[in-house]
């Protein structure tokens, strides 16, 4: 499985092709540098150069990416599983569709130099910076005589699913992309962008907001939420200790649907997602009731994948509760 990272390596941080690269995990600060890996097994890993990466995703017989943005606190061995998870489901819902590409950001391991939820924020948005150059260096890897555009171009369709924390990832880097690299707004780069769960404000994607960003790169933004998330209320406890007074994306959908771009659309979970996800309900885009097997949430996100359309059958519906 092919992943990007910005968690610092056990040994240099200067990139060598070929190299086993060993995650630090008691170094959880976020790196300048990002590296493009493979994971052959279980805690062996490979470093194998942007060119080669990116050309590794461009000649792969699946048709579209999903990039996999996780959220807080979670380990690079809790990330691969997941992402293998999801991998799974999608092969078994149509083989050579969709490859799932984890994107691993460094997070509070409890014994790291960085402690805490709230310094896992500050991670969050040190992350932008390195993720926006991996963005900018596909672009140039796509226009790139190496990569003969002409003749033969990248048709892969590229998709995002953040999670949790993950968007608040997401948003700043696209916020950093635009701040330093882009001189006229972000590219529509994006088919799908999937935000479950999200440990953002819930106006972060209203128009002028940093948040409105994903919705200019993607063609349709989809927003899972659940008002019954444990895991977010905690974050609203943690922001709310520290000065910050908003409710979550994820908890409440966005403040005012009518204030959000049109290509944004929103799926009331909250039938669902503590039956999946007992007692949490924060992850709950994988298993249904029934462990290994997809629930309601992963079937519409693969659906939209599928389909390029987040409600097919009404084009002018932007909402909708999903039951199982």
């Amino acid at each position: 499985m092919l992943f990007l990272t910005n968690r610092f390596p056990t040994a240099s941080i200067r990139s060598v092709v070929g190299r086993k690269f060993s995650f630090d995990l008691k170094n959880n600060a976020s790196s300048n540098s990002f590296f493009f890996c493979k994971r052959n097994a279980e805690d062996d890993h490979t470093e194998v150069g942007g060119f080669n990466f990116l050309t590794e995703l461009k000649n792969s017989k699946y048709r579209q990416i999903l990039l996999f943005v996780h959220g807080f606190s979670n380990m690079p061995n809790e990330v691969f599983n997941k992402a293998l998870q999801l991998q799974k489901f999608c092969d078994k819902k149509k083989q050579n569709e969709v490859l799932v590409l984890p994107v691993i950001w460094p997070c509070d391991a409890d014994f790291g130099v960085v402690k805490d939820y709230w310094d896992d924020q500050k991670s969050a948005d040190f992350s932008a910076q390195s993720l926006s150059r991996a963005l900018n260096r596909f672009m140039e890897w796509r226009e790139s005589a190496a990569n003969t555009p002409e003749t033969d171009p990248c048709l892969k369709r590229i998709n995002v699913l953040a999670h949790s924390m993950g968007n608040r990832v997401l948003r700043e880097t696209l916020c950093a992309w635009n701040r330093y690299d882009l001189s006229s707004g972000v590219p529509l780069i994006f088919r799908n962008t999937f935000l479950v769960a999200a440990d953002i404000e819930n106006e972060s994607i209203h128009r002028g907001h940093s948040g409105e960003l994903i919705c200019d790169a993607s063609r349709n933004v989809v927003v899972y939420y659940a008002s019954d998330d444990l895991a977010l209320r905690a974050s609203k406890a943690a922001n709310l200790k520290n000065k910050v007074a908003s409710r979550r994306l994820g908890h409440t959908g966005p403040e005012n649907l009518d204030l959000t771009p049109k290509n944004v659309y929103v799926v009331d979970c909250d039938d669902l997602n503590n039956r999946y996800d007992e007692p949490k309900g924060h992850t709950y885009f994988l298993d249904g009731l029934k462990k290994n097997v997809p629930g309601a949430v992963f079937e519409h996100i693969f659906s939209c994948l599928e389909s390029g359309r987040v409600f097919p059958q009404d084009e002018v519906r932007r909402s909708t509760i999903l039951r199982d």
